[in-house]
């Protein structure tokens, strides 16, 4: 009787422990090295609001991996809570795919030395990424000139003034040009949306429309749909009633 018991209690186990397997149709896989104790959580955007998708404790192993279903590719937030000590560096963004994807981080840098593969969109956003860091830092550059000018009571050179509006062109020209090369990817509709929404609506029509079929009926093809066509009544409506 004691066995039968015994062997009853294990069934019921194994089968609980199925019925808390997780199902979906992207793994995560990852490592944060030196990270020994903490919360990571996986959170989606909505509206205006982040929410969670997934939390995974951390207790001694600093690798990871979960299970989850998203209905596209999209951009995913991973955040991590230390417990016991506070960093800005602690939220990082990736374009997530149906599939596998592995983050590979560190606690130190957890945002700025992240490696994520396994992902197309991903690996995109990160060659768009490496352009613009070189154009931002040579805005930051002149902005650092401006403010010091700004403490002398002195102004900034008209030059560096011409270099900064170059600089801002140039980088809109570059992102706009990303985005046509990659109009067939998820991506395309996310940076505009995200990198350049205060363009001229030339190229905001250009962009919109070039958009493969497939990507136009997409998460970030359809809010930049909308987005263009709300430009458009702002924009009509002010010029028709300058007349």
């Amino acid at each position: 009787m004691k066995k039968i018991t015994t062997v009853f209690a294990a069934a019921l186990l194994f089968v609980a422990c199925q019925k808390e397997e997780k199902k979906g149709n992207l793994t995560i896989t990852g490592d944060v090295h030196g990270l020994s104790k903490g919360t990571l959580y996986i959170k989606q955007k909505k509206d205006t609001s982040l929410v969670v998708l997934d939390s995974i404790q951390i207790a001694g192993d600093s690798k990871f991996s979960t299970v989850i279903d998203i209905a596209e590719p999209e951009m995913l937030y991973l955040f991590l809570d230390r417990g016991t000590t506070n960093s800005i560096d602690n939220s990082l963004a990736f374009f997530a795919e149906p599939g596998k994807m592995n983050i590979d981080t560190n606690l130190e840098t957890f945002y700025a030395k992240a490696k994520i593969t396994g992902s197309k969109n991903q690996e995109l956003y990160d060659k768009f990424k490496v352009i613009k860091s070189r154009f931002v830092g040579q805005e930051l550059e002149i902005t650092a000139k401006d403010l010091e000018a700004f403490k002398n009571k002195t102004t900034l050179p008209a030059e560096d003034k011409a270099k900064y509006d170059a600089l801002i062109r140039r980088r809109y020209l570059y992102t706009i040009n990303f985005i046509m090369t990659n109009k067939d990817k998820e991506i395309a509709p996310y940076l505009a949306i995200v990198e350049i929404p205060d363009a001229g609506l030339k190229f905001m029509d250009t962009i919109n429309k070039s958009l493969t079929p497939k990507i136009a009926k997409s998460k970030y093809g359809k809010i930049f749909g909308e987005y263009v066509a709300e430009r458009h009544k702002t924009e009509d409506t002010a010029a028709n009633s300058s007349k």
